[in-house]
This record gives structure tokens, sequence and C-alpha cells, in this order.
């Protein structure tokens, strides 16, 4: 018996259902925008606004530790090469000796010549590969003149200390281009350092600017705040440390001591040097940051702590991380103005601590010898205090 379905037209659509091939293509444009929202993510892969300052952040301190080991290098190459030179000067120095003995010798040889002298022991001797070799050979020395023993003798000694000052300064020639070659790394770290954090910054919309200027002043007003937190805090102290001082005067007066606590000449003495540090570091605001520099127009960080302190008559070493072993290490609630405030585990920034929280320091590059509180980035970043004197 034969069915009285009819059979459903191909290509046609019924209430609510798609054909096959219009089925076919709803599914490829679900499939291109499932796909293109997958992509998006991925096609949108610029860094945030935090991770871009994050990352400058981190690139000029990365440019920072390399200057410090530039500095390093600048100073070991300076005094390897003062060294070279007073070598050169000693060798050729006694390279004129070595000449003038070797001179004297030959005129004895040349006598002995003209003379006919049976044994030419001085022509003998300068002939001779080494001076060993002559004295090795038989008994010449016992047949030489008290003159010729003397030149000898000197001739042998202006020889062996040339030869050791010549090799002397050949090692310290090798050492001074090991120097050379570290000096020129580190530059090469520092400028490719601040090269990406300016190309970083370059990239940054005029909005987006903006908007980092104004993370970086709420920074600020935060810093702030935590300054005047510790000044607050170092007043009180102050304050508490006097009134105990005066109990202790008037309880020596009345029992007949005049005697002064033993720290008052130490703390005098540091506080005109500190006073002196400081104005200093104060006639330099508004000078450029550069990496490298001591001096006079523009600094880096750890120039800037070493030439205020020289004005004080105190010699700093160059680098940050010899700077905070150069002192004693207070407490950061005890700084005192004049004290070093060094920052960041690997001790790579460092500022002259002005009081309330304050401090003068060379930031980094693009910015200018400035006051700043300790906190400017984040009471983290505080590594120690160091007293220098």
């Amino acid at each position: 018996m034969a069915s009285h379905r009819k059979s459903r037209p191909t290509g046609t659509r019924v209430a609510g259902i798609r054909t096959p091939a219009l089925a076919t293509a709803a599914l490829t444009s679900v499939a291109l925008l499932s796909q293109s929202a997958n992509a998006a993510p991925a096609a949108d892969d610029k860094p945030s606004l935090e991770e871009v300052e994050k990352k400058v952040d981190d690139l000029y301190r990365q440019a920072e530790s390399a200057t410090d080991k530039y500095n390093a290098a600048k100073e070991k190459t300076a005094k390897q090469r003062k060294r070279v030179d007073t070598l050169l000067d000693d060798v050729a120095e006694r390279t004129q000796k070595l000449n003038e003995a070797r001179e004297e010798l030959g005129s004895f040889a040349s006598a002995q010549y003209r003379t006919g002298a049976a044994a030419p022991d001085t022509a003998t001797f300068l002939l001779a590969d080494t001076p060993q070799d002559y004295f090795d050979q038989t008994q010449l020395m016992d047949r030489m003149t008290g003159r010729q023993k003397v030149a000898v003798d000197d001739y042998v000694t202006q020889q062996s200390e040339t030869m050791k000052k010549r090799q002397e300064a050949t090692e310290s020639l090798e050492t001074l281009s090991d120097s050379q070659d570290g000096l020129k790394t580190a530059k090469a770290t520092v400028q490719r350092k601040l090269a990406d954090a300016r190309e970083l910054m370059s990239k940054l919309t005029a909005e987006e600017k903006a908007r980092l200027a104004a993370i970086e002043k709420e920074k600020r007003a935060e810093a702030a705040r935590k300054a005047d937190e510790l000044a607050r805090q170092q007043a009180a102290q102050q304050k508490a440390q006097e009134e105990a001082a005066q109990q202790q005067d008037s309880g020596s007066s009345s029992s007949g001591s005049g005697s002064s606590t033993s720290t008052a000449p130490a703390d005098s003495s540091y506080a005109t040097k500190a006073d002196k540090a400081l104005a200093f570091a104060r006639a330099q605001i508004g000078k450029p940051y550069v990496w490298g520099a001591v001096g006079p127009g523009s600094y880096d960080c750890s120039g800037l702590t070493q030439a205020a302190w020289k004005a004080a008559g105190v010699t700093l070493p160059r680098t940050t991380y010899d700077q905070v072993n150069a002192g004693t290490t207070v407490p950061l609630s005890q700084a005192r103005p004049g004290d070093l405030v060094f920052f960041y585990d690997d001790v790579t920034h460092v500022g002259i601590y002005i009081g309330n929280g304050m401090m003068i320091h060379a930031p980094k590059p693009g910015t200018y010898v400035r006051e700043e509180s300790i906190y400017y980035d984040g009471e983290s970043a505080i590594h120690s205090v160091v007293r220098p004197a």
C-alpha cells in the first residue's frame, strides 16, 4: 500500500526549520563569530597603563644598577690607568739607568780591547745571554777589578729591576684592558635600558600620559602624608630625649656633678658637617640627573651625595653599594639631617636626608635634583639609613 505522505521539497523553508544549505551557512557564521571573539584579546595585546608604568620604573632601576656598575668600572679604570702610567714612567727611568750601567761596562770592555788585556772579562759579560750565564762560566768575577765588580753589580741590579717593572706594567696593561671592556659593557647596558624606557613612553597617548601624571600625583600625596607622620614621630622622640637629658642634668646638678653627656661633642661635630653637606646639596637643586655624573653641572644619585659630603670634608666612595657601608646604620625613626637614605634590595639609589621625612636626591634620567619625600616609591623601597660621619 503506497504512502500518501508527500515528499518535502528540497531547498525550501518549513516553518521554524532551515534547510541543510541555510543551516551550513549559519554554522559557518557562528564559527566565524566565535573565532573573532576568541581572537579579540590576542589582537589587543597592548599592555595596561599600570604594566607600562611598572616596566618603565623597572627599566629606570635597572639603568641605575648598571650606572653603579659603570661608576665602579670607571673608578677602577682610572686607578688602573694611573698605575700603568706610574709603572711605565718607572720602566723608562730604570731603562735609562740600565743603559748607563751598560755604557759603563762597555767602557771597561773598550779599555781592555785597546790595551790588549789578556782577560776581556767585561766584554765576555756583555756578550753573555744573561748575567748568570757569565757568572756560571768560570771564576772571572774574581779576576775583575773593584770598579768592574761595582759596575757589574749595578748592571745586574738594574736589569733585574727593569725586567720586573716591565712585567708589572704588562700585567697592569692587561688589567686596564679588562677594566675598559667592563666600562664599555656597563655603559652599553645603561644606554639600552634608557632607550627601552623612552620607547615605551613614546607609545603612550596623550590621555595615557595624563593618567600616568595623575597616578604620580596620588603617589606624591601619599608619600607626603607618610613623611608628615615620620616627622611627627621624630619630633616626639626628640622631645622625649630632651626631657630625659634635662632630668639627667638636673639630677647631676643636685648631686654636685656638672659633667655633660659623652655624645654631645660628637653630635655637635656631626651637625656641623651635615649642615655643610646639606647646604651644598640644596645649591644643586634644579640641576639635571645625568648617569655617571659627579658635578658640577649635573649628577647621578651617588654622585650628588658624594659631592655633598665632600663639601663637608668627608670622603665617600663613588657607588651606592659602597656608600651604604661607609658609616653607621641607624633606624629610620632616628634619621637626622645629613644621613644617607638608601633604596631597594640591591641598594641602587640614595638621597641625603633633610628632616621631616624629606630628602634631596637626583631621581632618574629626565629629572632634576629636587627635594622629595623618602617615601616617593613606597615605604617598602627604603633599604637603610646610614650616618656617614
